[in-house]
C-alpha cells in the first residue's frame, strides 16, 4: 500500500495512529467477499447487513479488537463428494471482513435471517464530565 504524504510531514508528529487507522480502512475497503450493505438507522445507530448465504450461526464468527470489527466466515470441509453441481454461482469459501470503528462505537448485537447477517452497532452519547479546578493562591 502507498503510504499518505500527508503523514510523513515532519510537523505532524504523534499520529502514527490515525496514519495505522487509514491504511486499516483502506484495506477493509479493498475486499470484496461477502457483498455487504451499512445502513444509517438514526439516532446514531449503524446496521451492517452482509450477504452469507448457506453459513450458519456456528460457522461465523463477529468479534471486535482494537476498535475493529471483525466477521468471519469457516467453511467445514466444503462439499461432500455425492454432490454434483452443473452450476455453482453461490460462493463456498470462507472470509474475512473487517470494518474499522469510531471511538465509542459498541457492537448491539447480531442475527442471521434469511442469509443475512445483521449487526447493530450504536454510538452512545458520551457522559457530560465537568471536572472542577481548584484555584490555588500564589502567595
Amino acid at each position: 500500500m502507498n503510504r499518505s504524504i500527508l503523514f510523513d510531514s515532519p510537523f505532524l508528529l504523534g499520529f502514527e495512529h490515525t496514519r495505522a487507522l487509514v491504511e486499516r480502512a483502506a484495506k477493509a475497503a479493498a475486499e470484496s467477499y461477502p457483498p455487504y450493505n451499512v445502513e444509517d438507522r438514526g439516532e446514531g445507530a449503524i446496521r451492517i447487513t452482509l450477504a452469507v448465504a448457506g453459513f450458519s450461526p456456528e460457522q461465523l464468527e463477529v468479534t471486535v479488537e482494537d476498535r475493529q470489527l471483525v466477521v468471519a466466515g469457516k467453511r467445514d470441509g466444503g462439499s461432500r463428494p455425492e454432490d454434483s453441481y452443473l452450476h455453482r454461482g453461490i460462493a463456498a469459501r470462507g472470509f474475512v471482513r473487517t470494518f474499522v470503528l469510531a471511538d465509542g462505537m459498541v457492537v448491539e448485537g447480531a442475527t442471521l435471517e434469511h442469509g443475512l447477517l445483521h449487526i447493530d452497532l450504536a454510538r452512545p452519547e458520551p457522559e457530560t464530565r465537568i471536572v472542577k479546578v481548584p484555584i490555588r493562591s500564589a502567595r
